[in-house]
């Protein structure tokens, strides 16, 4: 049963790819496919992100390794729909011109925000094989809690953007702040109960 719980996580996590590709096929995307595309790509990256962190606070509360062993596969369908949402604002918004990267980065800080918080998930992607595991050592867990720097930029990205209806995004930065705090709080518990 354990073999087949893998497979259906990674068909699940692509649902929401085909659900796009339904809307885009069926030319259901509204008055501004480009903006809507990339919402929708954004939002997902962000879902994958949060549910990635809530797997540690879910085996401590209910000491079940089994929230954890999938994390990794999460977290990288985080990085792959935030590519998706990289690559729809690079064809349809920048249509590929490469240098205006650069003005869009000095311009626009939800852009720089936003492609900050990329950057580090392609870093954490690069780096999440096991090879790189046992190559990187103790350095490994430091650099992969960029990941918590991520969430909270990708937040902001997304309150920047929607900055009138930003329901959503308050839903998802009070999520990170949730999952963030109760990391804090544990850490803080076992650090007590060291030194008593």
């Amino acid at each position: 049963m354990r073999k087949l719980i893998k497979p259906l996580v990674f068909v699940v996590a692509l649902v929401p790819l085909v659900l796009v590709l339904v809307k885009v096929l069926q030319n259901d995307l509204g008055p501004d496919p480009a903006q809507e595309l990339a919402k929708i790509t954004g939002e997902w990256s962000i879902r994958f992100l949060l549910i990635a962190l809530a797997l540690t606070p879910l085996r401590l509360l209910f000491n079940q390794v089994e929230f954890v062993r999938h994390r990794r596969m999460l977290g990288l369908f985080a990085l792959f729909y935030a590519t998706v949402h990289f690559l729809v604002w690079m064809t349809f918004l920048l249509e590929f011109r490469w240098g205006a990267i650069y003005e869009e980065l000095l311009e626009r800080p939800f852009i720089t925000v936003g492609f900050s918080a990329y950057m580090i998930l392609v870093v954490l992607g690069i780096t999440s094989p096991k090879i790189m595991v046992r190559k990187l050592g103790r350095n490994w867990k430091r650099l992969h809690r960029l990941v918590y720097v991520a969430s909270i930029l990708a937040v902001i990205h997304l309150l920047w953007i929607l900055r009138t209806d930003v329901g959503e995004a308050v839903l998802y930065g009070g999520l990170v702040a949730l999952l963030l705090g109760y990391r804090a709080l544990h850490k803080f518990r076992i650090s007590n109960s060291m030194r008593a």
